[in-house]
């Protein structure tokens, strides 16, 4: 199955084909076509700009999916997916700065599988969810502890400019099932477990969040964060690495 991942030639985004660790040019777009016949060799992924892999209508993040991290929240596991969001203006590519505005107070790395919508998807079963899946990707879920703590909803929190690192692109044919989810910070490991130990798996938070609202063509799902997290300060490297897809790393400063 093929690797889709979006860069920037001639100042202009597009898709390419990542195969054996080199882009190739497409002239495919991933929600309308199905032939993916590789173009010229481009260059590898370290010598070209990367962009984030979709622009989506809509980030949709689930809270509180792993145990351990609810309880290292002192939090209740949900009964059902919690759902908030994140705005596309969030959105930065690999490699591309975490910006933590001063005086705001602790902000922490969350790792998460990204689930990438292929069509749309409008009450759909768990059944039948994951044949409306492009593929996944690696995100990062950067968060405003104290915010968080003191707002009565998510939104300021969650959602300042480049607090949605996302890529480095999208793998297709993934089981989602049970894959390792790992986050590190300068090289140390601080989150590691597997999706298999998702409250609610990739098929029902679909079926959840269509029954609500409706999924459309690259919009994304953040499946939720392992237990680890931790505060992030200026000079920092975070890498989230998912099993099967790749590494997705930011730099992390501090402005003013």
């Amino acid at each position: 199955m093929p690797t889709i991942i979006s860069y920037v030639i001639d100042n202009q985004p597009q898709y390419g084909l990542l195969i054996d660790g080199v882009i190739h040019a497409w002239t495919g777009d991933p929600f309308t076509s199905d032939n993916f016949t590789p173009g010229p060799a481009i260059g590898t992924p370290d010598h070209v700009q990367l962009c984030p892999p979709v622009q989506p209508s809509k980030i949709v993040c689930i809270g509180r999916n792993y145990a351990a991290h609810a309880a290292e929240h002192q939090a209740e596991v949900p009964g059902e997916p919690m759902i908030f969001f994140k705005p596309p203006s969030a959105l930065i590519a690999p490699g591309e700065p975490i910006e933590i505005p001063s005086g705001i107070g602790r902000v922490d790395h969350e790792a998460e599988l990204a689930v990438i919508i292929k069509r749309p998807a409008r009450r759909v079963s768990a059944q039948d969810a994951l044949s409306y899946v492009l593929g996944y990707t690696c995100a990062n879920d950067v968060s405003a502890r104290v915010l968080q703590q003191k707002d009565d909803q998510w939104g300021r929190a969650k959602g300042f400019d480049t607090f949605c690192p996302l890529g480095p692109w999208i793998t297709t044919g993934l089981d989602p099932r049970d894959v390792q989810v790992i986050g590190r910070v300068n090289g140390d490991i601080r989150q590691q477990d597997r999706t298999s130990n998702m409250v609610f798996d990739v098929p029902t938070l679909i079926a959840f969040i269509s029954g609500i609202m409706t999924l459309l063509p690259g919009d994304v799902i953040l499946t939720g964060t392992p237990a680890g997290v931790s505060e992030l300060f200026d000079g920092d490297a975070v890498d989230i690495e998912i099993e099967g897809i790749g590494i997705l790393r930011n730099p992390v400063c501090v402005i003013q």
